[in-house]
């Protein structure tokens, strides 16, 4: 059976998801059957970036859920009238499913470093020492090949895992689910980037009041100015062009055509 899935508005060329935390959480439960379920997180970059990559489009357009990670993609559903509460934030989707008590996931967690992941575990069971994890692999930074990947697959196979968390970076975490969805039947995998740096401690956070203000931007382009600088000061102008002659066009997406292919 297939579950029902939130729907999704066009935001900027990517469908974008009208969804909460609590609906993503439920639905770890009810898993695909016949593949995978896939959730992509979403900001002002990886928007931006589907623009110029259609490889990047066509995995973003294929997630069964696609939350709108960063503050302007809820304004932006806000724009089109859409009911969306809260930004669904990457890290807060894995904190909230890490602590969840009344649940029983296996989780899996796949990416970063070594290093990060050890940390990572570590801290995870000092805030819930009853969470089931289910192994952790820190792949190499260069491509897999045909026999890495089958192993990987294999070793989550094995480990019982029905969630997988993938923090690659963006877009390499979204090539990836795309691309093995179908050999995970009955897995969620959840694309979320920094979360893992994030709960293990090893970068900073921004703090609240900028995370929910839309300045997230702002304290990550302090942090590593010499890396960030042209992402933030091309994207962010860009993004709110192309939002702002999208909303006076009065651009509608209709419900088929922003649904997950099957």
């Amino acid at each position: 059976m297939i579950p029902e899935f939130p729907p999704k508005q066009l935001i900027v060329g990517t469908p974008i998801s009208i969804t909460t935390f609590e609906e993503v959480q439920a639905l770890l439960a009810v898993p695909r059957t016949d593949r995978a379920t896939v959730v992509a997180v979403c900001n002002v970059h990886s928007v931006m970036s589907a623009r110029r990559q259609p490889e990047l489009s066509e995995a973003l357009a294929s997630a069964d859920i696609a939350t709108p990670d960063g503050m302007p993609l809820v304004w932006g559903l806000r724009a089109f009238r859409r009911d969306q509460k809260e930004r669904i934030y990457g890290p807060e989707i894995m904190r909230r499913a890490l602590t969840d008590q009344s649940a029983d996931n296996h989780h899996f967690f796949f990416g970063s470093t070594s290093e990060t992941l050890e940390l990572l575990q570590t801290g995870i069971r000092r805030i819930n020492p009853d969470v089931n994890m289910a192994g952790a692999i820190a792949p190499p930074f260069r491509s897999l090949s045909d026999s890495e990947e089958r192993e990987i697959l294999e070793k989550i196979h094995q480990s019982g895992a029905n969630v997988v968390w993938v923090g690659l970076g963006m877009p390499k975490q979204e090539f990836w689910m795309h691309r093995v969805r179908g050999q995970l039947p009955g897995v969620t995998l959840l694309g979320v980037g920094a979360a893992f740096d994030f709960l293990a401690g090893t970068k900073k956070q921004a703090p609240h009041w900028m995370r929910n203000s839309g300045l997230e931007w702002l304290f990550r382009l302090m942090q590593e100015p010499r890396r960030l600088w042209r992402r933030y000061l091309w994207n962010n102008p860009a993004f709110l062009i192309l939002l702002t002659f999208q909303v006076i066009r009065g651009r509608r997406s209709t419900p088929r055509a922003v649904q997950p292919r099957r």
